[in-house]
């Protein structure tokens, strides 16, 4: 009886262990699937000019290359020669390729990566201490945006900051009064940006 008790208990142990390693990996498997989500992202990016994209053609190393969408929107692959691939996402402009090189190659494998997304950019202007292009990041604002330039010059006119942005073929202007809104007022102007937005510091 003496022996029993230590047998009973290891037998306990060993069928406790692997539900164990079951609720562990239960609770490691949300992580597990945050990629998936970050993905769908970017199969909704709309490509741009600019923007830099990988096309690979399964077993066509002579069409599988890495280049930039041109300002015209459009791209130049051998056989189809110019393509458009401005306003896609990879996933469609992958099915336009793969429909096009079907009339010259059997069944092709297409798939089509953003390597670099220069289209999605602003621009800020005026009294600020770093004009140029800004990187678009998911969700920036306008006082985001503006926190990039290193600061205003003297001659800046805080309160008459405005987002020019074309909307409907037509330029429309949004203004930011700076000074209300990092005092917590005027929520509403800070807008989210759009690429292509310019911010002018008057």
């Amino acid at each position: 009886m003496s022996l029993a008790l230590p047998l009973v208990l290891l037998s306990a142990v060993l069928h406790l262990a692997p539900a164990g390693r079951a609720q562990e990996a239960s609770s490691q498997k949300p992580a597990a699937e945050k990629p998936a989500s970050s993905s769908a992202v970017d199969a909704e990016y709309i490509l741009g000019p600019q923007d830099v994209i990988r096309i690979d053609v399964w077993k066509e190393p002579d069409i599988s290359r890495t280049i930039p969408i041109r300002p015209d929107g459009k791209i130049s692959l051998p056989l189809l020669n110019d393509v458009q691939a401005a306003g896609m996402t990879a996933m469609q402009l992958a099915a336009v390729l793969k429909e096009g090189l079907s009339k010259y190659i059997n069944s092709p494998q297409v798939t089509v990566t953003l390597t670099e997304g220069n289209s999605r950019r602003v621009f800020l202007t005026g009294e600020v201490n770093r004009q140029g292009p800004i990187p678009l990041l998911p969700n920036m604002t306008v006082l985001q945006a503006v926190a990039s330039g290193g600061g205003f010059t003297q001659f800046a006119k805080l309160k008459k900051i405005y987002v020019l942005r074309n909307e409907n073929g037509k330029q429309v202007k949004h203004p930011f009064n700076y000074k209300e809104v990092v005092n917590g007022n005027l929520a509403e102007q800070n807008i989210p940006l759009q690429p292509g937005d310019v911010i002018v510091v008057p």
